[in-house]
């Protein structure tokens, strides 16, 4: 789902121009890890305008918020039900019906001092709403309401959480959780097509060293969100696969050993038929998300 946020062109771009002296989001990127590339993820949410117009909204967001119980909808009628596997499928050769799109989520980073003059909180979403030219009833709301809700949610037992409303803080909570040696990659190569599709597994690579990281997930806001948290026990992994069609997909997995605390009816063991804290649990990202490694 996309839509438009009238005003929000004007409001945001006098934010950026008033930041203009400041560090741009790359800049600060290149000040605070010179020797990380930038993922595809990160490029993408980075405004080339100087402001934002046309937002994408990010339905798969909830897929990867552990406390969250599976719907009805999702597990009869959603595609990406497919991105969550057993850790002894990542094998070379092995076949899997996937569904990897580009994303529709065309919401660009603010700068820092920009975005920390918005509030960003369920109490004030209406004064948000009203920022933003929005209704209270539109759909807008609430998916924004949704967003906000998961940010302020506690985080599960042995998780560190943020959300980074700016390329700055996602840098900053990356860094604090990992230090500065790190490593930053996303998802890359999918491609506008609805359908499942059948990959095949070409090569995996392990891309963590000591159980860590820090996973990022876009959300479904205005500006560039994402919903940051350090998990224990995870390996990652970068998956090169071919579709039945040609295409080609470096996909970064994420392999969860320890799923103890995690909703009982999350998505992931309703479609591997699994209970918490039994079996590694794994799932691919799509290409909005950023994983950060050591």
């Amino acid at each position: 789902m996309e839509f438009q946020l009238l005003g929000i062109f004007s409001l945001l771009s006098v934010a950026v121009v008033a930041c203009h002296a400041a560090l741009s989001p790359e800049t600060y990127w290149k000040s605070v890890i010179p020797n990380t590339p930038m993922p595809g993820a990160v490029k993408d949410s980075l405004s080339t305008a100087g402001g934002v117009g046309k937002v994408g909204v990010t339905p798969n967001a909830i897929l990867f918020i552990y406390t969250d119980a599976a719907t009805e909808d999702q597990l009869h009628d959603d595609p990406n039900v497919a991105l969550f596997f057993k850790k002894n499928d990542l094998q070379q050769g092995n076949q899997m019906k996937l569904h990897f799109t580009k994303t529709s989520n065309a919401a660009t980073f603010l700068p820092r001092s920009a975005a920390g003059k918005i509030p960003f909180s369920a109490v004030k979403l209406p004064q948000i709403l009203s920022r933003f030219s929005l209704s209270p009833d539109s759909k807008e709301a609430q998916v924004m309401k949704k967003t906000l809700e998961e940010c302020e949610a506690p985080a599960m037992m042995g998780e560190e959480k943020l959300c980074a409303t700016s390329l700055e803080s996602m840098v900053d909570f990356s860094v604090s959780q990992l230090g500065k040696n790190v490593k930053a990659i996303s998802t890359e190569g999918g491609r506008k097509r609805e359908a499942v599709e059948k990959y095949a597994i070409s090569g995996s690579k392990n891309m963590g060293k000591d159980g860590k990281a820090v996973v990022c997930h876009k959300q479904s806001y205005p500006y560039a969100v994402f919903y940051c948290h350090k998990t224990q026990n995870t390996e990652v992994y970068e998956v090169s696969l071919v579709g039945a069609y040609g295409a080609k997909v470096k996909a970064v997995a994420v392999c969860h050993k320890d799923t103890s605390a995690w909703n009982p009816n999350h998505l992931a063991f309703q479609v591997l038929k699994v209970k918490p804290g039994t079996v590694p649990v794994c799932h691919f990202l799509l290409e909005d998300h950023v994983v950060w490694v050591n």
